[in-house]
């Protein structure tokens, strides 16, 4: 949910903006985090909080990997960190994050800390993104910090990227076929169907069978077609309310197939997120809750808030985790061992690594299965088609003999 809120730094400095967060409590502290005292703080009306959320302007993985890993190499090479985001802001091409780069270095020149500066743009440096650098500022590893993220935006943009991958055949495959399926309909039937009824004969029953199908889209088409935009316009909205966000999240985890692949990889990232927070050096109950904020999944976070609530009351990471169906057997057991041996942050890259080679395996499977059937499916939709075309075409040849 999007909030304004209105406050001061510790220099006095009154600030004002936008935050977006899971609730109130979560906004006062992600602003705390920042250095930012609230004054005032209320829910964006619902208007400007969806067009918002519609139209943020977004900055591709790649270029953040590639931000990361420049300003880190500046700034070990000595330069001034604004005098860095000047010579970055002069050389990427992506408009949006040119944009938001001057307004940090309008921001570091008006005596904001760059965490402080990077936190007023949550829509592309995350309060994770914005947690880390500031742990580096305090600590003075920031070249490290930023070097981790580019590693770990990176990892996150590569598992996404696999998914998006294996969706992507069956859907080019899909309107492949409706395409050819189109054509020759609009450009072949009618003719022959024309020439065949003057010639006095009877059409075949695949032919009879597709010109039924395309009467009753002539006459019932319009109301089909707007039937299904309502439809996508009440499950579009209603996906981007809360409740419908919990409601998406929990069927994409329910998915025969997919549900485990998206399970394994949201679980990788956390994993990730846990380890990288904790190897900053960060405390615990910090670390689960910025953990929990960055998960993309709502059915994970409500879990991960389970966690953090039990850890809070002294039970530790695993056991809660092994109360909780969504967490994975190895996943448990790996978080036990780390807790006990002070390792927690090795034994969670383990778990990530283990869980992205299995999204590996699944797909490359799930590809292999992909292509066959769906060759398969639209071999025998184009041979309908060719039947319902061709047929009446050579019973018009035998009647003209």
């Amino acid at each position: 949910m999007e909030y304004t809120y209105m406050g001061y730094t510790g220099s006095r400095q009154i600030v004002k903006g936008k935050i977006s967060a899971a609730d109130e409590r979560a906004a006062v502290d992600m602003l705390s985090n920042i250095g930012c005292r609230v004054v005032s703080l209320k829910p964006a009306t619902r208007l400007l909080s969806f067009t918002g959320s519609l139209f943020q302007p977004k900055v591709k993985p790649s270029e953040m990997v590639t931000f990361s890993r420049q300003l880190a190499l500046l700034l070990e090479s000595g330069v001034g960190i604004i005098q860095a985001l000047e010579l970055l802001e002069a050389q990427t091409v992506d408009k949006t994050l040119k944009s938001i780069l001057y307004q940090i270095v309008n921001d570091l020149r008006g005596g904001k800390s760059l965490s402080q500066a990077l936190a007023q743009h949550p829509s592309v440096f995350s309060s994770l993104y914005s947690k880390l650098i500031n742990v580096g500022e305090q600590t003075g590893s920031l070249e490290t910090v930023l070097r981790s993220l580019a590693d770990y935006i990176e990892r996150q943009s590569t598992a996404m990227g696999k998914v998006r991958q294996a969706l992507m055949y069956p859907a080019l495959v899909l309107l492949l076929a409706i395409g050819v399926g189109g054509l020759m309909m609009g450009f072949l039937l009618k003719p022959v169907i024309d020439m065949f009824s003057k010639l006095g004969g009877a059409l075949p029953l695949p032919t009879r069978m597709l010109v039924g199908g395309m009467q009753f889209i002539e006459s019932y088409g319009l109301i089909i077609l707007l039937v299904i935009v309502a439809i996508a316009v009440v499950a579009f909205m209603y996906f981007r309310t809360p409740n419908g966000r919990f409601t998406r999240d929990r069927l994409s985890l329910r998915t025969p197939l997919l549900g485990r692949l998206f399970q394994i990889t949201e679980l990788a990232r956390i994993c990730r997120s846990l380890s990288l927070l904790f190897k900053a050096g960060l405390p615990l109950p910090e670390v689960m809750a910025l953990t929990t904020r960055a998960t993309g999944n709502r059915v994970i976070a409500q879990a991960l808030g389970v966690v953090e609530h039990d850890m809070l009351r002294g039970q530790g990471i695993a056991k809660p985790m092994g109360q909780l169906p969504i967490f994975l057997p190895l996943m448990v057991e790996m978080v036990k061992v780390g807790e006990e041996t002070g390792n927690l942050d090795e034994s969670l890259v383990i778990v990530a690594e283990n869980f992205e080679i299995e999204a590996d395996r699944r797909i490359q499977t799930m590809l292999g299965l992909i292509e066959p059937v769906m060759t398969i499916g639209m071999g025998l939709v184009v041979g309908f088609l060719a039947l319902a075309v061709f047929m009446p075409i050579y019973g018009a040849l035998n009647l003209v003999g």
